[in-house]
């Protein structure tokens, strides 16, 4: 499997809805099973920090959330140190991982970075699709239209990123798809399928953004693609002040630490 082919497919499990899926849970004592479990670790914390569950100042204590989740401290502490690598928490010394803030201005800076990617991408695509491609790209954005005016949320999701990994793909840059990828990775899946009005914003540009992909205009891809994906973070910020997430945020107040590099401190 190429490398971004087995990126793209790595986005689709979603750790929010309960308990952990059955393939983790296999695969948590065979050996293989660390590094998939502490990365399901991390989506399931990260989506409680930028919802606002999570506010800033908290402790998070390993211990405590091994027990909550049913697994053992180790991946729990390996989810906790990829969530420092994105500066969602901060390991204070002697004292454990603390929810960092999360601000507008962070949601904006995500969006912008996949914006441009996406965007890099989808113009190198333009001119190397096959047909057969561009034909796959309509028939789901039909599939796309269809899940949307049934509600079917997990279904759009699923679609809407087929969509955009079948560009991404075909973008012959799997340098570039794994810098993607590490960015998708920092914003919940589910997000993008929840956010209020995001899926009409999606049905809406695609078919324009398949249209220049069909006449091979890649400036113009290159442009809808960028405003596509950066128009996501005004949708989401809206959405998450309507639930008063921000307010929650701006009356929460962290701890100062010395240093916020990592410590072999628990």
């Amino acid at each position: 499997m190429h490398d971004s082919d087995q990126l793209w497919c790595s986005h689709d499990a979603n750790p929010t809805t309960g308990s952990r899926t059955e393939s983790v849970i296999r695969h948590e004592g065979e050996g293989v099973g660390k590094p998939q479990l502490s990365v399901w670790v991390a989506a399931h914390l990260r989506e409680k920090i930028i919802s606002g569950k999570l506010s800033p100042g908290t402790f998070l204590r390993i211990d405590a959330i091994a027990r909550e989740l049913e697994i053992s401290t180790t991946p729990v502490r390996e989810g906790l140190l990829l969530l420092h690598s994105e500066s969602y928490v901060r390991l204070m010394p002697r004292r454990g991982f603390i929810v960092n803030s999360f601000t507008k201005g962070d949601l904006r800076d995500l969006f912008w970075a996949q914006a441009t990617i996406c965007a890099q991408l989808a113009e190198r695509a333009t001119v190397l699709i096959s047909s057969k491609e561009i034909s796959d790209l309509w028939t789901l954005h039909q599939q796309h239209v269809e899940a949307v005016e049934m509600h079917d949320t997990e279904a759009s999701a699923k679609l809407g990123h087929r969509f955009h990994r079948t560009i991404n793909l075909a973008a012959q840059a799997p340098r570039l798809a794994l810098l993607l990828g590490s960015l998708t990775k920092q914003l919940p899946n589910r997000f993008y399928a929840n956010i209020e009005g995001q899926l009409e914003d999606a049905i809406s540009y695609h078919p324009i953004i398949l249209d220049a992909i069909s006449v091979r205009d890649a400036d113009a891809v290159r442009s809808l693609m960028f405003r596509h994906i950066v128009s996501g973070a005004e949708h989401l910020i809206g959405m998450l002040d309507r639930q008063g997430v921000w307010a929650a945020l701006d009356q929460s107040s962290i701890p100062a630490a010395p240093d916020s590099r990592l410590s072999a401190a628990d």
